[in-house]
């Protein structure tokens, strides 16, 4: 899932020794003339002063991501890519209003500075946000930790996802962000006809999936703030300690049910380690790594948000699955129209199978 969510989002972050993040000169399709950028950032950036450096964040496949180097601070830029787009993607305006929307002391998230929304300064709108220095570690099993800060750094995974959920969207001034009812219906909707527009052969498991999720659907609806791509990649540690210090990539936010949000980061305890789709968790030895169960990972949950159930939890997991059988099924197709032999293509056409299949076993 980690590769397939880079599909998805890409990393604005930081770098640390044991990081996974990697900073490279830019690349040639995203490259600009920078000086308009740094006498905009000299008018309209509090403290910002050059000379000034470039560079890109390597991986992902949305939002171009850059970091800034000047004598005085760090900075990073998230930009729309070049080229048409649909009217509904890549919209960091979105990104910038709830980043400066977001409670700190309930969600962790980079200071967002300064929204640039004239297409003439660099060719498309950009926010900058401040650089947090800290680890971006984007393998489940955090291979570069030791057991102990795994543990502490799940638990804290559980205490931010709690935190994001338990935000009052209407007094941060985002009642407006996304329809506060019927995300399960909706993304339902949407998923299930985007599947079957991009249905390349036959998959039993995702007809009987999409079947029984409809047939399923939970009776009480829950409004929150969603990050719909929460993984512990999307975050970044402290430098030194077991602890998350930011959470990254809001491209996605919406106001959804919550449990979709938790459901979707508690995937990787069924995906098996090394799969077609990534990395999971599921037939390793948890306790001698020091990560929690799932069990252990949801009770966490419970305690910060206050819950006493999670109802309705083999749905939501159901669901998580079904959305990203649906999301790669398309990508694959989207391939295979530019180059059928495409390694790829080939990929996530096995990817979307795989997340069907899993999927199809949590409703039985």
């Amino acid at each position: 899932m980690a590769d397939v969510s880079e599909t998805l989002a890409s990393s604005g972050s930081s770098v640390a020794q044991d990081s996974d993040v990697i900073v490279v000169d830019v690349l040639p399709q995203h490259r600009f003339d920078q000086a308009p950028l740094w006498r905009y950032l000299e008018q309209h950036l509090d403290g910002f002063s050059g000379p000034a450096r470039l560079r890109q964040f390597q991986g992902g496949q949305s939002n171009p991501t850059f970091l800034i180097d000047t004598p005085a601070r760090k900075y990073v830029l998230r930009k729309k890519p070049p080229g048409k787009l649909l009217p509904s993607a890549h919209l960091i305006e979105r990104e910038y209003r709830i980043l400066r929307a977001l409670p700190p002391d309930q969600v962790p998230v980079p200071p967002a500075r300064v929204l640039c929304e004239d297409a003439s300064i660099i060719g498309t709108a950009f926010y900058v946000m401040d650089h947090v220095e800290g680890r971006v570690i984007t393998g489940v099993t955090l291979p570069q930790l030791e057991p102990a800060q795994r543990r502490a750094v799940y638990a804290d995974f559980a205490r931010v996802a709690a935190g994001l959920h338990g935000v009052d969207y209407k007094a941060c001034g985002l009642a407006d962000f996304g329809k506060p009812e019927g995300y399960v219906a909706r993304q339902l909707e949407r998923w299930s006809k985007q599947y079957v527009a991009s249905k390349t052969d036959e998959n039993p498991d995702m007809d009987k999936l999409i079947a029984w999720l409809a047939a399923n659907q939970p009776q009480r609806d829950e409004t929150a703030i969603a990050h719909g791509d929460f993984r512990i990649g999307n975050t970044i540690i402290h430098p030194t300690q077991p602890r998350i210090i930011a959470l990254l990539d809001w491209e996605l936010a919406t106001l959804g049910h919550p449990l979709a949000d938790l459901a979707y980061a508690c995937m990787y305890y069924y995906m098996p380690a090394g799969s077609e789709v990534g990395g999971g968790l599921a037939g390793l030895d948890l306790a001698s790594l020091g990560i929690p169960t799932e069990a252990e990972f949801l009770a966490i949950y419970r305690r910060h948000s206050g819950r006493e159930e999670i109802p309705d939890w083999n749905f939501f997991l159901a669901f998580s699955f079904f959305r990203m059988a649906a999301i790669t099924q398309g990508v694959y197709a989207r391939a295979l129209q530019g180059n059928a032999a495409d390694q790829r293509a080939i990929s996530y056409g096995e990817a979307a199978k795989v997340f069907a299949g899993i999927g199809r076993t949590l409703t039985k």
